[in-house]
């Protein structure tokens, strides 16, 4: 197996800082995103493994134990010890004598939409694999302490996903269920399904099983309890002079937004329920952040044309 260097992948430093690893992985997003580049496998494979270091680098817990394994990957490769006994040194739980603790393996590639799924990497040092465990899911917990165990999961999904609603079919001892996901379901909200949980004796009854909603990282877009915001680059001239910016929104239509006059980095233009779905049918709103990009690498006749500009306004 592969070790991902993530730093590398992001172009970022290690030392490098939330806010610079958010930044890396917009640009990078923004460039290799499949709507940017449609039919192109190589793009997509990019972006499904910025996606990955973004998943891991900007999540402070995971960092901390991606950072921890990388000086120490070729001996853990090497010595056949494996994931189990590195993950137990960071707080991983595994599976106790007295059945108390349960945890469920992860197939990644169902629970990543239509991106595809994370990599054996990820999937081994993340997911939490277990010999002793069942097929299908992450990290599971005990809820109770009667016969039955609740038990919880995580899943990943879109932030389109999470806007449009989907479905996934999981597979719970064998058995193929569809999980209906309704539109503007929240970050952290958990489904329940009932009687798929364990039992602490042999034909018992379960307790149950939640699902937890892990929204990913959008290299557009960022949500805000039912409030969308969008980072919007446009250049110093559409800035002085105003313009149009085309924007495709997360149903997939597109708007022409106009852009004022003389609008200022940082401004925030509001487009009212053109956010996320509630449940009583109506939406939040979107808000688009103005970013303004200075020109670079300009030519002596441009700067001269910049200093004229500077004198008239003087």
């Amino acid at each position: 197996m592969e070790f991902k260097d993530y730093y590398k992948i992001l172009g970022v430093d290690k030392t490098a800082t939330q806010d610079d690893i958010k930044k890396a992985y917009r640009k990078l997003a923004m460039k290799y995103h499949p709507d940017k580049n449609p039919g192109d496998k190589s793009a997509e494979e990019k972006f499904k493994e910025i996606t990955e270091a973004n998943e891991v680098l900007s999540d402070p817990e995971k960092r901390k134990k991606y950072d921890a394994l990388g000086a120490n990957w070729k001996n853990y490769q090497h010595t056949g010890r494996g994931f189990d006994d590195f993950f137990n040194q960071f707080g991983g739980k595994r599976r106790s004598g007295d059945g108390s603790t349960f945890e469920f393996s992860g197939d990644f590639r169902d629970f990543f939409g239509g991106f595809g799924g994370f990599s054996d990497f990820f999937e081994s040092f993340f997911g939490g694999r277990s010999k002793s465990t069942e097929k299908d899911f992450g990290f599971g917990s005990q809820r109770s302490k009667s016969a039955t165990i609740d038990v919880e999961a995580d899943l990943n999904i879109t932030l389109e996903e999470a806007f449009n609603g989907t479905e996934r079919q999981i597979n719970i001892d064998g058995k193929k269920l569809k999980i209906k996901i309704n539109p503007g379901i929240k970050d952290g909200q958990k489904l329940r399904l009932k009687g798929m949980g364990r039992s602490k004796v042999s034909e018992g009854p379960k307790g149950d099983l939640y699902i937890k909603i892990h929204i990913l990282n959008h290299p557009f877009y960022e949500i805000k309890d039912d409030d969308l915001y969008f980072n919007l680059d446009i250049d110093l001239y559409t800035a002085v002079l105003g313009g149009k910016e085309n924007i495709k929104t997360l149903d997939g239509k597109r708007i022409n937004l106009t852009i004022p006059s003389g609008t200022e980095s940082e401004k925030i233009l509001r487009l009212k329920e053109l956010g996320m779905k509630r449940d009583d049918g109506s939406r939040g709103d979107l808000f688009i952040k103005i970013h303004i990009t200075i020109p670079k690498d300009l030519t002596e006749e441009e700067k001269n044309l910049f200093k004229k500009l500077r004198d008239l306004r003087n």
